[in-house]
């Protein structure tokens, strides 16, 4: 639809143009978009956990004045990769300008100036920019990969300072939603390079990148780092016997808000989710200390997978989680791509709400720790509280998510009479250290009452 006009006919006309039309081009045009602009109502609450702090990729931050170092070193490694690859800059343009439009049309809202100008035979500035950060970025992950080790000893990014230093947050900036590449530029780079199309060789080096081990699992087509980062931390490998009450088993297709409607879809869902947290809701459990209380015991999943979450026999099996200054961030980042991403699923989402639930303060961090089930490098367990808290604000679990059956499941545990009397126990008597004290004073003088009364029976029979 055309943007409004102050003449009516003018109007009236477009409108008539519009009904006339038998097709739509909705659909295209949301299955291109891939990469997103997180909207001011959301980042106004942590601004810094989706911008990014050393270096931009793509149009949305580029030429911000803290990241114009790194612009620079950019330039220099385009130099460096092309000298390698022994190819002309040109063959990497023509492969790009073949499918200039699929990759501008993955950015949501992009600006008009970097349309301008891409012709053929015309390297215009998204083409250049897609380049100079398309080979920026491969040079990252093929180092970190031991792929390249052409770069001087005393290199500010591609040495042993610059690999404590600088790429740790690179690779945090790596993972922003508003800070992407499509895969589309690295798998065509790649392609110019190598004379062939490495889709997993891509992921592989991605996924090596941010720490996974090295039996990863295929991917197949994702969209851009974050995805395949996403992807990985919600695989379960097909051989792999799961439990039906596991994390969103069967909703991949299944979104919180369509991206066009969602500052008013976020405000109604967060109303209603408030409604929901009561403490009689079936979406919420007790925090870790009570269920502990209920003879609930914790261990890890077999895997690190986020859908990994079953209960069964008293047990409730959750997948390791470490937490950091990068995790809030990245946790962030990944839900504002399932929320306006329609296709990218809800179990990151999920995995959020389910942990608010368990975590309401830091003796529910420690209990948690202590099975090794978080590992906590924060300050403290009440930092790594806070942080679970403040993630889960305004965001809901899947109506249609498998997550729901484990709720379900440790309600009714708790809610038997064994296991209530056995929590009302431990709450009333067995939290005060004073009051187990005197329990067990009481209970020794008991037992010496028993035996002098035996003692003095026996004495009288004798």
């Amino acid at each position: 639809m055309p943007p409004l006009d102050l003449n009516e006919n003018n109007w009236i006309v477009q409108v008539e143009e519009s009904l006339k039309s038998k097709t739509s081009d909705d659909q295209r045009h949301w299955n291109k978009r891939s990469i997103y602009r997180v909207p001011a109502h959301i980042t106004n609450l942590k601004s810094e956990a989706y911008r990014p702090q050393a270096v931009s990729f793509g149009p949305f931050h580029h030429g911000e004045d803290h990241l114009r170092p790194m612009e620079d070193h950019k330039h220099r490694v385009l130099v460096h990769f092309l000298r390698r690859s022994g190819k002309r800059l040109e063959h990497f343009l023509e492969s790009l300008r073949e499918v200039a439009g699929d990759l501008e049309e993955s950015y949501d809202t992009l600006d008009p100036k970097w349309m301008e100008g891409g012709g053929k035979g015309v390297a215009g500035l998204f083409l250049q920019l897609m380049i100079t950060d398309g080979c920026f970025m491969l040079e990252i992950l093929r180092f970190t990969n031991k792929e390249v080790d052409d770069y001087a000893p005393n290199d500010p990014i591609f040495s042993e300072h610059g690999w404590l230093y600088i790429l740790p947050v690179i690779g945090r900036d790596m993972l922003l939603l508003e800070n992407q590449l499509p895969m589309l530029v690295l798998e065509r780079l790649v392609a110019v390079c190598n004379g062939k199309k490495e889709e997993e060789y891509i992921n592989r080096l991605i996924l090596n990148f941010r720490g996974a081990s090295e039996n990863n699992p295929s991917m197949g087509k994702c969209l851009h780092v974050l995805d395949v980062f996403r992807k990985k931390r919600v695989h379960l490998n097909p051989d792999q016997v799961v439990s039906m009450d596991n994390l969103n088993n069967a909703c991949m297709g299944t979104c919180l808000h369509v991206p066009d409607v969602f500052g008013k879809s976020l405000l109604m869902e967060s109303k209603k989710n408030k409604k929901r947290k009561g403490k009689d809701s079936e979406e919420v459990i007790p925090p870790a200390t009570e269920l502990c209380e209920h003879g609930i015991q914790f261990k890890q999943s077999s895997t690190d997978s986020l859908k990994e979450i079953s209960f069964g026999s008293g047990v409730l099996r959750l997948p390791v989680i470490v937490v950091d200054d990068t995790t809030e961030s990245m946790f962030l980042n990944l839900i504002a791509f399932e929320c306006f991403h329609v296709e990218a699923g809800t179990e990151v989402t999920s995995y959020i709400c389910f942990m608010d639930n368990l975590i309401n303060e830091a003796p529910d961090v420690a209990l948690l720790r202590k099975k090794s089930i978080i590992e906590n490098y924060m300050e403290s367990d009440e930092a790594a509280a806070k942080l679970f808290n403040s993630l889960a604000k305004d965001v809901m679990l899947d109506p249609n998510g498998g997550l729901h059956g484990v709720i379900k499941k440790v309600r009714e545990y708790c809610k038997e009479r064994r296991h209530e009397w056995r929590a009302s126990l431990m709450h009333t008597h067995f939290r005060n250290p004073w009051v187990i004290l005197s329990l067990f004073a009481a209970f020794l003088l008991f037992g010496l009452t028993i035996i002098q009364t035996i003692y003095t029976v026996l004495g009288y029979k004798k």
